[in-house]
């Protein structure tokens, strides 16, 4: 098939020009934006006709015997106009199964060599994209290969100012860093006081967080100040871990079951300068998600929710979390297993694309060492740090086009199947 790409700076101009090209009659694959335009890819009608099925030829019968077998038959008698309304109706409403079949096959291969003059033109386009703009190039390398998102990467290219490479990695980082909320004082926190919940899914450290932060409160203000709630009643001794640190730490442990018990809770500890609620721990696919926040929220009194976020589970994970649990918003996040993740790119990237303002970093088990102010500087330098070319994660230059390409693909898919 010979496909026609037509560039112009405005639709009118492109289908001006596919007219002269290709008539009145051509066929238009796709229709898209380009820089400096608009791009035109489109197919000649004889294309489309060749792939009909050839006609079944009638026998040769010359016009002059045509002519003396029309005198020897007889003058058909007209029909009524109504039935010739019928079956023109029929002959244009009900196509026959051979012209349905052939309609059905023309639509799929179009939609075929679509799917793949668009693979070809992304693979192309981000082919191009080192010896295009170097500088791009290098930052969606480095970004993906230090685990953050394409969505993230893509975002960064359409702002990215002109200069060399070594100007973007400094803008890219900076502009990182900017956009990255962090707590800039715990003082606020510590003095300020109120009722404090921390989530998320199981094995994200919650129990341990909520020691290391009732450890600081208790410093600060004293153990009779604090006191510490859970909701963990399904776990096999769940509670019983949070009894031990507050045994250790001065500090009363109550439990609670439902959005009642958390109320007259409540009740009872209003005259405590902090409290600090131990959430029990589900997969962000559980349905049950929706009815721990909604006891939060139904509990007569403002509770700020932090997010416990795996620094070791992956980004899209990390999305999965964050959009199960931010139903009803969240105060900001804290960082857990810092130590145990071999890139911080997939929590940074998560935290920065749902402006989650990062509260801690939970570097351990150790109550009450492991838990540090999260730092903006920090942060952004352990995910680039170099790592090993060894990773099987690593990508080549060559294969940036494949990744790219075949994220778009995915995407696009995506976006069909929501449609």
């Amino acid at each position: 098939m010979n496909v026609k790409r037509i560039v112009a700076k405005t639709s009118r101009e492109a289908m001006r020009q596919l007219r002269d090209a290709l008539g009145p009659d051509a066929v238009i694959l796709s229709n898209r934006a380009v820089d400096g335009g608009v791009e035109v890819l489109a197919l000649p009608a004889e294309d489309i006709a060749a792939m009909a099925p050839p006609a079944v030829d009638e026998p040769v019968v010359s016009l002059s015997h045509r002519a003396r077998m029309q005198e020897t038959l007889p003058e058909p008698e007209p029909e009524p106009e109504v039935t010739i309304k019928r079956r023109l109706i029929e002959r244009v409403a009900v196509p026959t199964e051979d012209s349905a079949q052939l309609a059905q096959s023309v639509i799929s291969e179009i939609k075929s060599m679509q799917a793949r003059l668009e693979s070809q033109l992304a693979d192309l386009a981000w082919r191009d994209l080192p010896g295009r703009d170097p500088a791009g190039a290098s930052i969606m390398r480095d970004m993906l290969a230090a685990g953050f998102s394409a969505t993230l990467a893509r975002e960064m290219l359409e702002t990215l100012p002109k200069g060399d490479a070594e100007q973007a990695q400094a803008w890219m980082r900076n502009t990182l860093m900017k956009r990255l909320n962090v707590m800039q004082s715990e003082t606020d926190m510590l003095d300020g006081g109120g009722v404090f919940a921390l989530m998320g899914p199981t094995g994200a450290g919650k129990t341990t967080t909520t020691a290391k932060l009732a450890a600081r409160f208790v410093v600060r203000h004293g153990a009779d100040k604090l006191a510490l709630l859970t909701t963990d009643s399904y776990r096999i001794g769940g509670h019983e871990q949070l009894r031990i640190y507050g045994k250790i730490l001065g500090v009363t442990v109550h439990a609670v079951r439902d959005a009642a018990d958390l109320r007259l809770a409540l009740s009872e500890l209003r005259n405590k300068h902090t409290v600090l609620i131990d959430t029990v721990g589900m997969s962000q696919r559980d349905q049950a998600v929706a009815e721990q926040v909604e006891m939060l929220c139904q509990a007569g009194k403002q509770i700020k929710r932090l997010l416990l976020l795996n620094a070791t589970s992956h980004g899209d994970t990390l999305n999965e979390v964050v959009q199960a649990y931010q139903a009803r918003g969240l105060d900001g996040c804290i960082l857990s297993k810092v130590d145990e993740a071999a890139s911080l790119g997939p929590a940074l990237d998560c935290a920065i694309r749902h402006e989650l303002n990062v509260h801690y970093l939970a570097t351990g088990q150790r109550v009450p060492e492991d838990l540090h102010l999260a730092n903006r500087q920090y942060l952004i330098h352990r995910a680039f740090k170099t790592r090993s070319l060894s990773s099987p994660w690593q990508l080549d230059d060559s294969e940036l086009a494949f990744a790219m390409s075949g994220i778009q693909s995915i995407q696009r898919e995506s976006a069909v199947a929501l449609g």
